[in-house]
């Protein structure tokens, strides 16, 4: 196993100790689950770059790498829906976010199936930065005017972002749907 597939996996052992730290609503516990997050945000950056520089893109980190990144961004936002925080995350906004990733995930399946590989896209890149920021300055939980409008503006951010990606993929790829 390469490096990149590693850090994909260590992503997503992160997971668990992430959700641990931030249910236990310690203030040294919550900055270990920002810690624990932006380490592991910080590991999907670096597992594609070092991939595609050292030629090292498998069919493993294909499907893994996503898939890490799904369960690493929806675990923290359905968590940051139950938890005590100067800005708490909508549930409704949460679950348009997740099912996208479920109608992108179904979509990309049905490629597969047609031999059709749909590389991940610059809003859906854009979408996932987003998100993590958003949900990095959820985490910090600074509870001040201007991080509380912050808070907002990186919600509505990351719910378009989420929507134009998902519209930008079907578009882009809707000869799939006719395959």
């Amino acid at each position: 196993m390469n490096l990149p597939n590693k850090l994909t996996l260590m992503r997503v052992i992160m997971i668990p100790f992430f959700l641990v730290c931030l249910y236990m609503q310690t203030a040294p516990t919550r900055i270990a689950a920002l810690v624990i997050f932006c380490a592991a945000s910080l590991t999907d950056a670096l597992d594609g770059h070092i991939a595609r520089k050292y030629d090292l893109v498998t069919n493993f980190g294909k499907f893994m790498d996503p898939l890490a990144d799904k369960l690493l961004v929806c675990s923290a936002m359905i968590a940051l829906t139950d938890v005590e925080s100067a800005v708490v995350l909508p549930s409704w906004v949460v679950i348009i976010i997740i099912a996208r990733e479920f109608m992108i995930t179904g979509f990309r399946t049905l490629a597969a199936e047609q031999n059709v590989v749909i590389a991940a896209g610059f809003w859906g890149k854009l979408k996932t930065i987003s998100q993590m920021i958003m949900i990095i300055v959820l985490l910090l939980n600074i509870n001040n005017a201007f991080f509380n409008i912050l808070s907002y503006v990186l919600i509505v951010l990351s719910l378009l972002l989420t929507v134009i990606s998902a519209v930008d993929y079907m578009v882009k790829n809707r000869n799939v749907l006719h395959g």
